[in-house]
């Protein structure tokens, strides 16, 4: 075996050696592409001693070219000196914090705010009511007009234009049918947002809805109680 010969091969044994060490895709890999000086000098190492067992002649090319092999295996290796999934070649963004979502150049990936709920719309009620004077002829939608001055009273609030939307509610009391009394307040909320569109209050605020005799107030064994009832809500969304 020729003396070159005998210092190649144990440098190419240390060359597979590297390789061994370098190749591991998972970052747990001691010599990899960013630790080639470290490579470099085991390289370096390595091959003058191993050059120096031949002749001291030798000792300073096996250095050499320890050196360059070591250095050249190791660059040329991927490692994940970061763990975070992408390997340092390809790492834009080297020292990522551990656990940090990342995109496929290794940058942390944006991070946006949580969306924030709207807050429940508040609704303000208006209650109208026939406890404080008669607000319809009786058994009719018709408004009377000490019901027309009540929502005449409120009308700027109603014609505010911070207001999104206004639900008209009747209520009867429980003298009658279910049936009846079901219809009668549903015409009774349909009269008042008639009212209120005739006053000019934008069309596509305003809807109505009859609640009959489901929803009472006040006992409607007495009369007092049952005036309380036959009521009109105006529930006012901002």
């Amino acid at each position: 075996m020729s003396n070159f010969t005998r210092t190649v091969l144990p440098v190419l044994l240390l060359g597979s050696l590297l390789t061994g060490c370098a190749t591991h895709s998972d970052g747990t890999a001691p010599l990899n592409q960013r630790t080639w000086p470290i490579c470099s000098l085991i390289g370096g190492l390595v091959g003058g001693g191993l050059g120096a067992i031949q002749s001291s002649g030798w000792a300073a090319g096996g250095a050499a070219l320890g050196i360059l092999t070591g250095g050249l295996i190791c660059y040329a290796q991927d490692g994940d000196e970061d763990d975070d999934g992408v390997f340092d070649r390809r790492d834009r963004c080297p020292d990522t914090p551990a656990n940090t979502p990342v995109e496929h150049h290794g940058c942390p990936l944006p991070q946006y705010p949580a969306s924030v709920k709207a807050e429940p719309v508040q609704a303000e009620v208006i209650t109208l009511s026939d406890a404080d004077d008669v607000l319809f002829a009786f058994n009719s939608a018709d408004l009377t007009p000490s019901m027309q001055s009540k929502l005449d009273s409120v009308m700027g609030k109603l014609q505010d234009p911070s207001v999104a939307s206004i639900k008209v509610v009747g209520h009867t009391d429980s003298v009658g049918s279910d049936e009846y009394n079901q219809e009668l307040s549903q015409k009774r909320a349909s009269s008042v947002a008639e009212y209120l569109l005739s006053q000019h209050v934008t069309p596509n605020k305003v809807t109505s809805e009859g609640k009959g005799e489901s929803e009472p107030v006040a006992d409607n064994d007495t009369e007092e109680g049952r005036a309380q009832n036959r009521r009109v809500e105006l529930h006012i969304n901002r």
